[in-house]
């Protein structure tokens, strides 16, 4: 979860409130519990600048609807952390890589990065991609609620889709979900888990 400067308290709110409210969705559920015997595990963490990652939820079991709901009520209860204005995606990634090393063991490792900027801090996106090679890197580029205009929404959409594309993403199902504002969060997120899992049950048969 993006906490970066151009952040603020509600849109901190609207992500937290939206992936609780996606994982709780029906489908998303049936998905995700398809085969409960191999659970799909979650952990959450925010991010700003080079130095600033912070755990909001560790690694979980989703093997039951009380599982999920308990993850739920947990991020919808989460505080913000101080940040910096920085936006340092590069490290975002090493902290999540540093997180898949906590969970030896998995088929298949995906890290799920939102945000709103590109990277203006730390190393470069490129780079901390090498040290996750055979990770799934998936995006959801958030266009700010504070742009003027439908063009230039639009506009800036596509520049960060572009950039996610070519520099954050990575793998052979990798791919980008995008939301207009934070207000739309909710839903593109659903449509993503959704994704997600749908690619897991197939790959799992």
């Amino acid at each position: 979860m993006d906490v970066s400067g151009s952040v603020d308290r509600l849109e901190y709110r609207l992500q937290m409130d939206g992936l609780a409210n996606a994982l709780m969705n029906a489908e998303v559920q049936r998905q995700v519990l398809q085969n409960p015997e191999t659970p799909i595990y979650l952990s959450a963490f925010e991010w700003a600048g080079r130095n600033n990652q912070r755990l909001i939820l560790n690694w979980t079991a989703l093997d039951s609807p009380q599982a999920i709901a308990t993850l739920a009520r947990t991020l919808r209860q989460a505080q913000r952390g101080s940040g910096p204005n920085d936006t340092a995606i590069g490290a975002a990634m090493m902290a999540g890589e540093e997180l898949f090393n906590r969970l030896p063991g998995c088929w298949r490792y995906t890290l799920d990065l939102s945000g709103d900027g590109t990277n203006n801090n730390g190393p470069e996106p490129e780079v901390a991609r090498q040290n996750l090679a055979g990770r799934t890197i998936n995006g959801l580029v958030v266009a700010l609620d504070q742009t003027v205009g439908r063009d230039e929404r639009q506009m800036e959409l596509m520049a960060l889709s572009a950039y996610y594309r070519k520099r954050v993403i990575q793998g052979p199902d990798a791919f980008i979900e995008v939301a207009l504002g934070f207000s739309d969060f909710e839903r593109a997120m659903t449509r993503k888990l959704l994704r997600e899992t749908e690619t897991l049950m197939l790959g799992s048969r």
